[in-house]
């Protein structure tokens, strides 16, 4: 009797242990499950939370995708790929102003604004390149090659003097470039090349706005003066000035306030990406605003544009073909500006 009584309390706690245990799991699935409903609600209920929609995550397993390095050939043309990206990723220290090389440039790396030596997805990057150049360009009004297009870049962004043709750097930045987008087909651009798009705001973009967006995210980095941060050994920036005599001149790219609201969106602060973006649109935009009012070098391109009627709706500089003022194709709101020039467009 004993026996059966000591059986009979045995599988009596087996069975409230496996009850413990049942009711344990179910608890935790439920708590789980709660928790994920009440983050989703949360990302809902915040529209200041960037959002990225099914529609645009879409497309995410066609993204372009770089090519490794380590896959660069070791001949003398992978010599020369290299070189181009060691050109790209440290240009100051081979062609800044104590250039080992030679001294043309600012001092800044074209790494400072082609993100990854030119391979991050909607990093500025030379996805494209290769495969649409040579191409027609209003911005020159003629066919311009790759070569043109690393010297407008070194003569703009880089505030330098333009490579001769046929030097062994101008070829390197070349070899690179082309060996980055070398499995692009012909007159291709694939998904992630260049810069976002961000939807046009129906307001100019506020300087006032953009400062206390600066404040917040950028000047860690780049300080409150946005005279940037260099590394210890002095010789590259670690982050670049984004004004001051160092910095970009008003003929590049990212003086255009779409093509620099694009680059923070994607990119800024350190830790963004395209798909998870810490800035808002409206943040992006104005805080282009606020870091191209500030003072930096002013380079004229008196052969820019031959054709007006081809600028960009935000090109900062007129003349224009249509009589919007000068400082709204530099702040917005640029919707009217866009309809005005399809409908210019239309009639031509």
């Amino acid at each position: 009797m004993n026996q059966d009584h000591q059986f009979l309390r045995i599988v009596e706690y087996s069975n409230r242990c496996v009850t413990l245990i049942l009711i344990t799991v179910i608890l935790t699935a439920a708590i789980i499950l709660a928790l994920s409903f009440i983050d989703t609600r949360l990302a809902s209920d915040n529209p200041e939370k960037p959002q990225v929609s099914v529609e645009k995550l879409a497309g995410i397993p066609s993204l372009w995708a770089p090519p490794d390095s380590l896959a660069i050939p070791k001949t003398p043309e992978g010599d020369l790929i290299r070189y181009g990206r060691e050109l790209v990723a440290h240009t100051s220290v081979y062609l800044g102003p104590n250039g080992k090389v030679m001294q043309v440039s600012n001092g800044m790396n074209c790494q400072n604004c082609h993100l990854k030596a030119g391979k991050k997805v909607f990093g500025n990057n030379y996805s494209a390149v290769s495969a649409t150049y040579p191409k027609f360009r209003a911005r020159s009004g003629s066919i311009e090659t790759i070569e043109k297009r690393v010297n407008d870049c070194i003569e703009r962004s880089l505030n330098g003097q333009p490579l001769k043709d046929g030097s062994r750097e101008l070829k390197a930045f070349v070899a690179y470039i082309s060996w980055v987008g070398k499995d692009v087909k012909k007159g291709i651009a694939p998904k992630g090349v260049g810069l976002l798009d961000l939807p046009l705001l129906g307001r100019p973009a506020s300087y006032e706005k953009g400062k206390i967006v600066f404040d917040t995210h950028c000047a860690l980095c780049h300080g409150k003066d946005g005279s940037g941060t260099k590394y210890k050994n002095n010789s590259e920036w670690h982050y670049p000035p984004l004004w001051g005599p160092s910095s970009y001149n008003t003929g590049a790219g990212l003086y255009r306030l779409s093509r620099f609201a694009g680059y923070v969106k994607a990119n800024m602060p350190n830790g963004a990406t395209f798909d998870n973006p810490i800035l808002t649109d409206e943040e992006a935009w104005d805080v282009a605003a606020y870091v191209n009012s500030m003072p930096r070098p002013h380079k004229t391109f008196a052969a820019d544009w031959p054709d007006i009627s081809k600028k960009p709706f935000d090109h900062p500089f007129g003349p224009y073909a249509d009589t919007f003022t000068e400082k709204q194709h530099k702040l917005g709101p640029f919707g009217e500006i866009k309809k005005s020039q399809t409908q210019l467009s239309s009639k031509r």
